[in-house]
């Protein structure tokens, strides 16, 4: 599936990316949050990290949400402004904060992993369908949202199901699950993702959260109504059903230094290669190395391969692709990885 819309009309970017970006702290150390003596300071957020990838990967990308009027709003906007994206439509709330958080730097996927949010009351929970700009959320190939920004408020899920009511003339409409049980106070949560994720074209879900679903065919059989359903299953890899196919592209191995920002990546990945009307199976590669980009690094946000480089490895072949290995600095070595496929 390739993207349609008013490519020559003026303003239009490759993407549109909606949603809370908060300012991160990092441990300095790993353990828990009560012993870290200091924190690094960074950037975090679903869309804005699509965004960023993107923007570093080459593409026109314009994030849109809502910050406070304070130090930490200033900081989001010029960090994310300084990958290249399209700042100009964050509105400044004089009246809520940016929101916060710190985590611990362990997995997510372990019991030790800690997350502090100070995000209650931010200005981006006061988004609402009368807030972001209607022509510059349509400016886009590509509108991208993902299940994080309905959690925040009601007004967001207000937006959330403006924004994914299917309409002529609309972006093609990218919707991230992300699902964060942390964020909601109620059980509707299922329902409410299931329901926004039917009214998108291209949606990205994991396996480990489709409420209780097991197996790609049955996320399928639940989300019928997308075009393009990409069910992400871990390290064994992603499976991506298009109309009658179904193509599943297992992920090369990665020696992991955190296992944070993946997802994010992933998307940015697909959804760029999807702009470029490449096959499912390019697709699926291009999101896996992305994803392998952000787990060789401490941060949520690592700098993409060269697009010449992930060419080259997308192009590879079954057998090549098997025996491909990734760590630290593979994006930036650009003859480690293939010389190492080369070897049987």
């Amino acid at each position: 599936m390739t993207p349609t819309g008013p490519c020559n009309a003026p303003d239009v970017v490759d993407v549109v990316a909606l949603g809370e970006s908060m300012v991160t702290f990092l441990p300095s150390r790993p353990g828990r949050l009560a012993d870290v003596p200091s924190f690094d300071r960074g950037i975090g957020g679903a869309e804005s990290n699509v965004a960023c990838v993107l923007a570093a990967a080459g593409h026109s990308v314009r994030w849109i949400s809502r910050v406070g009027d304070d130090a930490f709003g200033d900081h989001l906007v010029e960090a994310i402004g300084g990958y290249g994206v399209d700042v100009a439509h964050v509105r400044r709330d004089p009246d809520r904060p940016t929101g916060i958080y710190f985590r611990t730097a362990g997995d997510r996927a372990t019991d030790a992993h800690e997350v502090a949010y100070y995000r209650a009351g931010s200005a981006a929970s006061a988004m609402s369908v009368t807030d972001p700009d209607p022509a510059a959320v349509r400016a886009g190939r590509v509108l991208h949202l993902s299940g994080i920004t309905p959690a925040l408020s009601g007004s967001c899920l207000d937006l959330m199901r403006e924004l994914t009511t299917r309409r002529p003339g609309r972006p093609l409409v990218s919707f991230d699950v992300n699902h964060r049980p942390g964020l909601w106070r109620n059980t509707d949560a299922p329902r409410v993702m299931r329901d926004l994720a039917r009214g998108a074209d291209l949606v990205f879900v994991g396996e480990d959260e489709a409420w209780g679903l097991h197996g790609p065919e049955a996320v399928r059989a639940a989300l019928p109504e997308p075009e393009v359903l990409v069910v992400k299953q871990g390290a064994a890899g992603a499976t991506v059903f298009e109309k009658q196919d179904v193509t599943f592209v297992p992920a090369p191995r990665v020696d992991v230094v955190a296992a944070v920002g993946a997802g994010d990546a992933f998307a940015a990945g697909f959804l760029s290669a999807t702009l470029r009307g490449l096959p499912a199976r390019d697709r699926l590669r291009h999101g896996h190395l992305m994803a392998a980009a952000a787990l060789t690094v401490p941060g949520d946000l690592a700098t993409p391969p060269a697009r010449e480089h992930a060419d080259r490895l997308v192009a590879l072949d079954d057998a090549a692709w098997g025996r491909l290995r990734l760590g630290p600095g593979w994006t930036e070595d650009t003859q480690r990885a293939e010389e190492e496929v080369r070897t049987p």
